[in-house]
């Protein structure tokens, strides 16, 4: 759908990298990070949160993982460690990590909940697990009808390819359900115009051929976008990314008397 084998990969990577890093690691900041932890990145993409939190954890170690790892470079920290794998395949010790954090993966897993589960385990005790994901807004709700049309395609072809573009409402509950604790969340309303260098622009110009083929969209619409972008009076909210986290609970120990 969205191949890592496109020249745009790349476009659309540091896009998202640009536009919602800054969200990502304020998020990360206010969690008490130690020097020595163990990180897991999951779905590491460009890599530059796998990067922040190597340098973030320089006794430590961060594993980044990705099915296509061409866009990482290990050569970035010494702490660092790329892994080309399925992470609905691959499997990690119990308690292998002080900290997991994935964004923009889980809504395309087919068993995205039993993942949770899965991952809650990866854990060590007192060890977060951060996960980020976006919500969609209904398209129709768009101010400007070339949108609606292009988002309710978008949002399609995600549909008809088994990702939920809503499951983040209720990760808060699944993490509670998987036993975390200290659950919380943030948002992040993403900006779609406004004259700045817009993260839509590059994900709408991947998912086009795929949008015109299956007779979605036209080319119409694709130029009146591209018009869109440069009008100062074109601002609207496609979505908002929200943050989960919680943390696994320390276990006690007991003595005898």
């Amino acid at each position: 759908m969205l191949s890592n084998d496109d020249h745009r990969e790349s476009d659309r990577l540091e896009s998202i990298q640009r536009n919602v890093d800054a969200f990502t690691t304020g998020v990360l900041d206010g969690l008490p990070i130690e020097a020595f932890w163990d990180c897991l990145e999951l779905g590491a993409g460009a890599g530059s949160i796998a990067y922040w939190l190597a340098g973030r954890c320089p006794d430590g170690r961060v594993v980044a993982v990705d099915l296509d790892t061409r866009h990482l470079d290990a050569g970035r920290a010494t702490n660092l460690e790329i892994q080309e794998a399925d992470i609905t395949r691959e499997d990690y010790a119990p308690g292998s990590f002080d900290l997991i954090h994935a964004r923009y993966l889980f809504c395309h897993l087919p068993e995205r909940d039993e993942m949770i589960a899965r991952v809650t385990r990866w854990l060590s005790p007192g060890g977060w697990l951060i996960l980020e994901e976006p919500y969609h807004l209904p398209a129709v709700t768009s101010p400007f009808p070339t949108i609606q049309r292009i988002l309710d395609a978008y949002q399609h072809m995600y549909h008809q390819h088994g990702a939920d573009l809503t499951w983040v409402r209720g990760l808060p509950a699944l993490l509670a359900r998987n036993s975390l604790t200290e659950v919380a969340f943030a948002g992040n309303p993403g900006c779609m115009g406004g004259l700045s260098k817009d993260r839509w622009l590059p994900l709408i110009t991947q998912a086009a051929p795929t949008l015109l083929a299956d007779g979605l969209i036209t080319e119409a619409d694709l130029e009146e976008f591209a018009t869109l972008l440069k009008d100062p009076a074109f601002i609207d909210i496609p979505q908002i990314t929200i943050s989960v986290w919680g943390r696994r609970p320390v276990e006690r120990t007991t003595t005898a008397a």
